[in-house]
C-alpha cells in the first residue's frame, strides 16, 4: 500500500511545516512508546469528540458529525490496542504532550471564538497525525506500516470535517476566522519543530 497523493495532498498544504526527521528517526527505535501514545491519543480523540458534544448538544450539524467521529477513534483504540497485545506491549496512560496542551490551553473562552478555535485546533490535529502516518509508515515493519498507511483516509477525513465544521459552525466572520486560522497554524508548526525532551506522537523535535 502506497501513499496517496490525493489524500495526503491538503494535509501537506496545510501543516506550515513537516514533521522532523530527527522525530521519525526516534519514533523507530522508540517503537513501544509510539504504539502506546499512539492508543492514548485515539483514545483522547474520541473524548474530545464527546466532550464537544456535551458543550454544543444543540447544533445537530455538529453532534452528528462528532458522534461518528468518536466511534471511529474508538475502532482505531481498539485496532492499536490488539497490535500491542501482539507485541506483547502493556498499555499504559500517559500524560498529554506539550503540543496537546499549549494548543487546546490557547483557545479563547467566549463564544463563538471558543467553538471555532476547537474545531481549528480538532482540524490540526488530524491533519498532523495524518502527515505523521505518513511520514514514519515507510520506515516500520510491515504490518504496521500497512495499518498506519491504512488510516491516511480516515485522518483526512477527519480533518476536512473537523476544518469545514469551524467555518459553518462557529458563526465567525469570514476575515476573523482567517486570521485566527493563520495564528493556530503557525502555533502548531513552532509546536512541531520546536526542541521538545519529552517524545509523543505529536512532540516536536527531540531535544
Amino acid at each position: 500500500m502506497s501513499t496517496d497523493a490525493n489524500t495526503i495532498g491538503p494535509v501537506l498544504e496545510f501543516l506550515q511545516a513537516p514533521t522532523p526527521e530527527l522525530w521519525v528517526e526516534e519514533a523507530c527505535r522508540r517503537l513501544p512508546e509510539l504504539l502506546t501514545d499512539h492508543a492514548n491519543c485515539e483514545l483522547k480523540a474520541a473524548s474530545t469528540a464527546l466532550g464537544i458534544i456535551f458543550r454544543y448538544p444543540q447544533r445537530d450539524a455538529l453532534v452528528d458529525r462528532m458522534s461518528r467521529l468518536a466511534r471511529e477513534e474508538l475502532r482505531h483504540f481498539e485496532q492499536v490496542r490488539k497490535i500491542m497485545r501482539d507485541m506483547r506491549l502493556p498499555f499504559a496512560r500517559l500524560s498529554a504532550s506539550r503540543y496537546a496542551g499549549e494548543l487546546h490551553n490557547s483557545a479563547r473562552h467566549g463564544e463563538p471564538q471558543r467553538l471555532a478555535d476547537l474545531l481549528i485546533i480538532g482540524a490540526l490535529i488530524e491533519a498532523r497525525s495524518c502527515e505523521r502516518f505518513a511520514a514514519v509508515a515507510p520506515h516500520l515493519p510491515a504490518p504496521l506500516s500497512q495499518f498506519y498507511l491504512g488510516l491516511l483516509s480516515s485522518e483526512a477525513r477527519h480533518f476536512e470535517h473537523y476544518l469545514a465544521l469551524a467555518r459553518s459552525e462557529s458563526g465567525t466572520d469570514s476575515n476573523a476566522f482567517d486570521r485566527r486560522l493563520i495564528e493556530l497554524r503557525a502555533l502548531e508548526a513552532r509546536l512541531i519543530t520546536a526542541p521538545d525532551t519529552e517524545f509523543r506522537f505529536h512532540s516536536g523535535t527531540p531535544a
